[in-house]
């Protein structure tokens, strides 16, 4: 089917509210419109680059870790949450209690997206993934009583407070069956000629407007788009993440995916996804230069420490697999004296490679903040 024939799905009439039941979408793809062919081969060129520097960067999982915790971050900002990369990184006990709420949704998040990876290398891609993951998303946290790795079996609805007055509504849980097994089939569709990321970006269309949970569809939906690039192949480490894009863009996000239902524009939103995925890739490669950086800089500064310098190596690994730490963390981690510890931590303090955040005499806490800064918002394209 060519893009510029494709009718998206009708509009049911039901009890007091029209509902919106989207076509299938597993089956061959084509279009008219030049202009995805050269964003096409960008993306492509782009996330080829981006998945070489995986390849060359060393110890480059410490780094990934990074990545999955700002994703996190972002693509639940885009729901409402409102943390900030300095406070992720903080164990629970030393988040503001008002602030605990947020803190949780987007560790879990982490938890989700990693748990995911690692199934990745046992299981398919799958609708049993997803409803793995979106249980771990919505364990404890608010949404936890809307039935938690389990597709819906009631109404949902987005925008305004009811379905009299919402911005659009799904499907009927009745459908869902049927919807989401033509969108499982799609994704291991081998006897259909569509490029992955064509493949990917009609499917979180798709996923979007079928809305399968009650709560956490965003950020599943988003979360899909990395579990599908590495599932095929396309990115050896889940190092590509849209969310940070998709906010910065989130009115023309939102308004793309709805001109497919509304103006039958599915041309539109695959221009907007491919043009994600390049900034989005570029964006990735400046981050692992910046990384590279770094750690260079870093590898030379240490030296200066003389007799500390080879702990202070060993502390900079583990803080750029976790950029926050105490002085009594460093005494278990490296097997020093408090005083040694301590030492070594104002040594770095003076380096301007840690900065203590909270102003107190006892229980301080350092950041990493020269790395944490890497991947906030001013780095972003």
């Amino acid at each position: 089917m060519k893009f510029e024939e494709f009718q998206p799905g009708i509009y049911r009439q039901q009890y007091q509210y029209k509902d919106f039941l989207p076509a299938k979408i597993n089956h061959e793809w084509s279009w008219d419109d030049l202009r995805i062919n050269v964003l096409l081969e960008k993306a492509t060129k782009a996330l080829g680059e981006l998945n070489a520097f995986t390849l060359i960067v060393p110890d480059v999982d410490l780094f990934i870790r990074m990545h999955i915790m700002k994703e996190a971050n972002t693509s639940s900002r885009i729901e409402g949450t409102k943390t900030e990369m300095d406070e992720i990184v903080l164990d629970e006990n030393e988040i503001l209690p008002e602030r605990r709420d947020d803190w949780r949704e987007v560790q879990n998040y982490v938890r989700a997206m990693n748990t995911a990876i690692e199934e990745l290398n046992k299981l398919p891609l799958s609708l049993r993934l997803l409803r793995q993951t979106h249980a771990i998303l919505m364990e404890g946290v608010r949404g936890k009583h809307k039935t938690p790795g389990e597709f819906r079996r009631s109404q949902n609805w987005i925008g305004g407070a009811s379905l009299a007055d919402a911005v659009f509504i799904p499907p009927l849980h009745n459908d869902l069956q049927d919807l989401l097994s033509d969108l499982e089939k799609f994704w291991h569709n081998e006897k259909i000629q569509v490029p992955h990321l064509i493949r990917i970006a009609i499917s979180h269309y798709q996923f979007e407007t079928i809305h399968p949970f009650l709560d956490g569809n965003g950020r599943i939906g988003r979360l899909l788009i990395t579990l599908y690039l590495v599932s095929h192949g396309l990115l050896v480490k889940p190092s590509l993440y849209l969310s940070a894009h998709l906010e910065k863009h989130r009115t023309a996000y939102f308004d793309a995916l709805s001109r497919v239902r509304q103006a039958n524009d599915l041309g539109h939103w695959c221009r907007f996804f491919l043009q994600a995925v390049v900034e989005t890739a570029e964006s990735g490669k400046k981050t692992f230069q910046s990384i590279l950086s770094l750690r260079q800089e870093l590898d030379r500064r240490v030296v200066t420490l003389g007799r500390r310098a080879e702990n202070g190596r060993k502390l900079i690994m583990h803080l750029f697999k976790r950029p926050a730490v105490t002085v009594n963390q460093v005494v278990d981690l490296m097997g020093l004296q408090y005083h040694a510890a301590n030492k070594l931590v104002q040594a770095l303090a003076e380096m301007d490679v840690l900065k203590e955040i909270t102003g107190y005499q006892r229980n301080r806490i350092f950041l990493f903040k020269q790395y944490i800064d890497i991947f906030s918002e001013k780095n972003e394209i």
